[in-house]
């Protein structure tokens, strides 16, 4: 963007084209101060999530849980949260990102600093269990518009040569709220009690929905985009107007009728990123469920050892997620197609995450944990679904696909945890679990091969 300036000269004044970048001296451009609203959301909603098994002790002392009805409760967000992902696309499409997200992010909100009214009033343990129990299910329900959501803003703001950086960093928020969170929540536990960290989970959550309604608007209508930024982002291939309904940009929005759903699910590339996305899911929640057990009971490490131990696999993935975006936005400048410059670090990554196996040759612990973290570094390179997922999906219905992804994803935060516990029950080991670790490695790479050249679905319109 140049601009007219009128500037001193010898004998008076004269005009001077000059860019309107340089006019205003160096600035952050507004997409990357969005991204990192989406890297904060996105870690409070980890955050409120995790708070209950960092309180969890604590809480089933006071309100006189036992350790299954706990166990229970713990379950109710996933089973809540893979349901209500289709609808919550739905509705992103239906009413874009920034109504759906903002009321999302207020009601999950909500549910988390009403946990802390629980039990204030005298009341029985079957009723408090429902009560949470019901609390939780709120949580997954009212937080499945949040992933999506992320993509959807990710594809109306970042050129696809940015979008792989930009999906990795809000999809490594996921780690980062675990380094640092979980220490805050436990000290607060410690020294305040359980009440005060969903409080402050509250308060911190219901700030940034005043902060997102106020603030984040569609690139054409935010009043921080200068044209040169706007022209790097449209001719970069951001949909800029997913979200615009009104005027000559307005996007026209389609309801997902019974063909168009038809045509999503028998869509070959889609079904490749959905089986992708359930694999790396497999490999994540095997470190968040029976990562720590192993170390303890399959490897003979305290509990002390195991809670520092268990932090550097986080670490490693929040590092190797970053990585693979990079890697991958990198490859897409230099020239590589759009397929390779995905497709190359997620099959790289994930063939690392195999190396999980490995674990049962050796005797060394320590081998074992340099082993596991390398393994966990590599499936954060890997993860690299939800970028594939905002090149892909067809305009009609960006939203409800990545919602799909998301719901096929988090099946595995079902069946993995489920089927280590018979394995282990079973073999009385974790050897053959940890086989069944690997094994999604090499799934997630035949799920790559198998969806095809990755381009922007195009559906005619009904």
């Amino acid at each position: 963007m140049l601009k007219r300036e009128t500037i001193p000269a010898v004998g008076g004044t004269r005009e001077v084209v000059a860019p309107t970048e340089q006019r205003r001296g160096r600035r952050i451009p507004t997409r990357y101060l969005v991204l990192g609203l989406l890297f904060i959301i996105t870690a409070v909603n980890y955050a409120d999530r995790s708070s209950l098994s960092i309180t969890g002790s604590a809480v089933r002392a006071d309100l006189g849980f036992s350790t299954v009805q706990l166990g229970y409760i713990f379950s109710a967000f996933s089973w809540a949260y893979v349901v209500a992902q289709l609808p919550g696309g739905m509705l992103l499409d239906r009413f874009g990102a920034r109504r759906v997200y903002a009321a999302s992010l207020a009601l999950w909100t909500l549910v988390t600093a009403a946990t802390s009214l629980v039990g204030l009033i005298t009341t029985p343990v079957l009723v408090a269990l429902s009560i949470v129990f019901g609390l939780r299910l709120l949580l997954g329900v009212f937080e499945s518009p949040a992933f999506p959501g992320n993509a959807r803003v990710s594809t109306m703001w970042f050129p696809t040569a940015e979008r792989g950086r930009a999906t990795a960093v809000f999809n490594s928020a996921q780690y980062f709220a675990t380094v640092m969170f979980a220490p805050v929540m436990a000290w607060i536990t410690n020294q305040f009690g359980w009440r005060w960290v969903f409080v402050l989970l509250g308060v911190l959550g219901f700030g940034l929905a005043v902060f997102w309604w106020r603030w984040l608007y569609p690139p054409r209508a935010h009043r921080r985009v200068n044209p040169a930024e706007l022209d790097t982002i449209v001719s970069g291939g951001a949909l800029v107007d997913l979200d615009t309904t009104k005027g000559e940009n307005a996007t026209r929005r389609t309801r997902l009728d019974r063909r168009m759903l038809a045509r999503v699910f028998s869509t070959r590339p889609l079904w490749g990123v959905y089986v992708f996305q359930y694999a790396v899911n497999a490999l994540t929640y095997f470190f968040i469920t029976w990562f720590p057990i192993y170390l303890n009971k399959g490897r003979g490490l305290s509990l002390v050892h195991v809670g520092f131990v268990a932090a550097l696999p986080a670490l490693a993935a929040f590092i190797g997620g970053l990585v693979g975006g990079i890697v991958s936005d990198a490859l897409l400048r230099r020239g590589r197609s759009l397929t390779a410059a995905r497709k190359i670090p997620a099959a790289v990554g994930m063939l690392l995450a195999t190396l999980i196996a490995l674990s049962n040759f050796s005797d060394s612990t320590t081998v074992i944990v340099a082993i596991l973290t390398v393994a966990f570094f590599g499936k954060g390179i890997g993860s690299l679904g939800w970028a594939i997922t905002t090149d892909i999906a067809p305009t009609q219905a960006v939203s409800f696909v990545s919602s799909t992804m998301n719901a096929f994803g988090n099946i595995a935060g079902i069946v993995t945890p489920i089927v280590i516990g018979y394995l282990v029950s079973s073999t009385g080991s974790f050897d053959t679990a940890l086989w069944f670790v690997s094994a999604h490695g090499l799934l997630a790479v035949v799920a790559l091969i198998g969806m095809g050249a990755i381009r922007r679905i195009e559906f005619d319109m009904p």
